[in-house]
């Protein structure tokens, strides 16, 4: 470019007007195309957002993600100042949602909020997804940890975790319980029966608000679901708690064991709960949105909201989460083989 230059001035010295004039079209053109790139850079930056952002839940309303993606839309249009908007994209184990995300422009305006299901286990689930639940993502911000528990209906004539597997071993095939199929719900309710070596009868359901349902109704017997789900329902004797996956007792339980002081080994202890955009989405827009979640999670309307449904903020880096999630990768694909189930 220096050289360019030299040879356009030594060409204008002593040329005629039309020559100088050209020389100087010439170097402002020049001049315009060496600084567009850091002209350029901050007001792409500033700019976002312009529009309505969508956040792609790849489950049915009512459950745990999509009560979290809510409460965090609207954190995020307050301090964005643009409309968040829920989109449910339902099916196929969050295949559905997972891939619309991962296939949309890369710009910030659509975003998934994924976590355990979507992008710690599908790839342990499936050979062809049309997109890596990992690769075709940049984690933004973890949200919140959620943890598990076995619940059971009234009915079932058990009070404890010995007394439920005694009484599941002694009547192999009579008790059902439910579940989306390929989620962290079926499969931990696989896991128990491998670990307890029960004939539990799986029932499958589109959404887990379906299969709680159906268990206060009796229709069920057992589910296992996240402590935002459960948590109201043991504390109106609805359902009887009978081991959590935490790594301690619930506060709200004091007296429910958790897995491991049943015997019961291996379980992963949380399910994480994130914001993320397909990948090559710019890192300046990763990190408007990484500051704006922790932001929304710093606040005493978000904490509250999170506290209603008994779980935990986590206010992190996006590689925080990035790291959270590989971790969590590791842990489900041992539950998954452990179970043998592959889904086509």
């Amino acid at each position: 470019m220096l050289d360019v230059l030299k040879r356009i001035l030594a060409a204008s010295r002593g040329g005629t007007s039309a020559t100088r004039r050209m020389a100087a079209a010439w170097l402002f053109t020049l001049l315009a195309i060496a600084s567009a790139p850091i002209a350029l850079q901050p007001v792409y930056a500033e700019s976002y957002p312009e529009r309505t952002i969508k956040i792609v839940v790849p489950f049915s309303p009512g459950g745990p993600t999509d009560v979290v993606a809510r409460l965090i839309a609207q954190s995020l249009s307050s301090r964005l100042g643009q409309n968040v908007v829920v989109e449910n994209l339902a099916g196929a184990g969050g295949r559905i949602g997972a891939k619309a995300a991962a296939s949309a422009q890369p710009d910030g305006y659509t975003l998934l909020l994924g976590g355990t299901n979507v992008n710690a286990m599908l790839g342990a689930l499936y050979k062809n997804l049309g997109f890596d639940p990992t690769d075709s993502f940049a984690p933004i911000a973890a949200i919140c940890v959620d943890s598990m528990a076995l619940a059971i209906s009234p009915g079932v004539p058990a009070d404890t975790f010995q007394q439920f597997v005694h009484y599941a071993k002694n009547n192999p095939g009579k008790l059902k319980y439910g579940a989306p199929p390929g989620i962290y719900t079926h499969f931990a309710g696989e896991f128990l029966k491998v670990k307890t070596g029960t004939d539990i009868l799986f029932v499958p359901y589109k959404g887990g608000a379906a299969a709680i349902t159906d268990v206060l109704g009796g229709h069920i017997d057992v589910v296992f679901n996240p402590k935002s789900s459960l948590l109201t329902h043991f504390k109106a004797g609805k359902l009887k708690a009978l081991a959590v996956t935490s790594e301690a007792r619930w506060p709200e339980l004091p007296d429910t064991p958790t897995m491991l002081e049943v015997g019961v080994a291996g379980f992963p202890k949380e399910v994480w709960f994130g914001l993320l955009a397909p990948a090559g989405t710019p890192a300046t827009i990763v990190g408007q949105l990484n500051h704006a979640v922790n932001e929304g999670l710093r606040s005493e309307e978000v904490r509250t909201g999170l506290a209603k449904l008994g779980i935990e903020a986590r206010i992190g880096t996006a590689q925080d989460f990035a790291t959270a999630l590989s971790e969590q990768v590791r842990e489900w694909k041992v539950v998954v083989d452990a179970t043998g189930i592959k889904i086509e």
